[in-house]
C-alpha cells in the first residue's frame, strides 16, 4: 500500500485561523498531504490584527520536533513565524538531526496588521541557522529586503536580492509579487543555485481578503514537493492555489479576511479548471 506523503510545518498558531498552522493544514488537506505540525507560539489575532504573542518555550519546540522525528517519514516540511532566536537554533538542529532535506523556509516577519512576528535580533539567526539548510525560500518584497538590505524598486534589484539570499545558503529562492506595484498582475520571481530562474505572473486580483497567503502558498509548494512534483511546477501550482483562493473570497471578518483555501479543489471537481499563469523562463 502506497503511503500518503506526510509533511511538517513549523509555524505559530493563528486564533483567526486565516495564517499560521491552521492555514498550512487546511493548505496540506486541500492538496493531498498528511501533516504534522510543531507549534512555536500561540497569537491572538483576527482579521483587524495581533494583539498578543505568547511564544512557546525552546524546550515546548524541541520536544515537539523530536516526538515528530521520531515517528513521521517527513517529506518536506516548511517553517513559518519563529519569533526568537532559540527557537530558531533548535528547529535548525533538528532539520539537521533527522536529515529533512526538503525545507521551505516561509521568513515570517510582519503580520497584515504590522505587527512583528520575528525579533530583530531573531533575523541574524534566520540567515546564520535556518537558510543554509533550506531548499527553497518564500519571502514576500518587504521581507527579502529586510532579508538583504536591498530596497526591490525593479527587476535588476529583484535579482539582486534573489541572489544575496542564495549566498546565505539557500538552494533556490522565490520572491513572491504580492506587494508589487503593477496593478494588472502579480510576478512571483524564481531563482535556483543553478542559475536558473522563472518568472511567474498572474492577473492581480483586488481583494482585502489576503490575510494567509503568504503561509499558504509556501504550504501549497511544500505539499507539492512532498508528493514529488519538480520545484519550478511545484510554484506553478502553489500560484494558482493562491489565485483561486482569492478570487472564490469567503468575506469572513471585518479587515484582512481569510482566503478561502477550498477553492482549488473546489474549481477542479466541478470542473471549472484552475487559473491561467505565464511562465517566463
Amino acid at each position: 500500500m502506497t503511503k500518503i506523503p506526510q509533511t511538517l510545518t513549523i509555524a505559530g498558531s493563528d486564533s483567526g485561523g486565516g495564517a499560521g498552522i491552521q492555514a498550512d493544514l487546511k493548505t496540506f488537506q486541500e492538496l493531498g498531504v498528511y501533516s504534522t505540525s510543531v507549534i512555536t507560539a500561540v497569537t491572538a489575532q483576527n482579521t483587524t490584527g495581533v494583539t498578543a504573542i505568547y511564544p512557546m518555550s525552546d524546550r515546548a519546540v524541541r520536544e515537539q520536533l523530536m516526538a515528530v522525528g521520531s515517528d513521521f517519514e517527513i517529506a518536506a516540511l516548511k517553517t513559518g513565524m519563529l519569533f526568537e532566536p532559540g527557537i530558531i537554533r533548535g528547529t535548525a538542529a533538528a532539520i539537521r538531526q533527522f536529515g529533512w532535506n526538503t525545507l521551505v523556509v516561509d521568513p515570517v516577519m510582519i503580520a497584515k496588521g504590522g505587527a512583528s512576528l520575528l525579533q530583530q535580533e531573531a533575523v541574524e539567526a534566520l540567515k546564520v541557522h535556518l537558510l543554509p539548510l533550506a531548499f527553497l525560500v518564500t519571502p514576500n518584497i518587504p521581507e527579502a529586503q529586510a532579508l538583504t538590505g536591498i530596497a526591490i524598486t525593479d527587476s535588476v534589484s529583484r535579482r539582486r536580492a534573489a541572489q544575496r539570499i542564495l549566498s546565505m545558503g539557500a538552494e533556490s529562492v522565490v520572491i513572491k509579487g504580492g506587494h508589487g506595484t503593477d496593478p494588472e498582475f502579480s510576478e512571483d520571481y524564481l531563482l535556483q543555485a543553478n542559475g536558473d530562474s522563472v518568472l511567474y505572473r498572474a492577473a492581480r486580483i483586488a481583494t482585502v481578503q489576503t490575510h494567509g497567503t503568504g503561509c499558504t502558498f509556501a504550504a501549497a509548494v511544500t505539499a507539492q514537493l512532498a508528493k514529488g512534483q519538480e520545484l519550478q511546477a511545484a510554484i506553478c501550482t502553489a500560484k494558482q492555489f493562491i489565485q483561486a483562493a482569492l478570487r472564490d473570497p469567503l468575506n469572513i471578518g471585518s479587515g484582512h479576511g481569510p482566503t478561502n483555501h477550498a477553492a482549488y479543489k473546489k474549481n477542479i471537481a466541478e470542473n471549472r479548471g484552475v487559473d491561467s499563469v505565464e511562465v517566463f523562463r
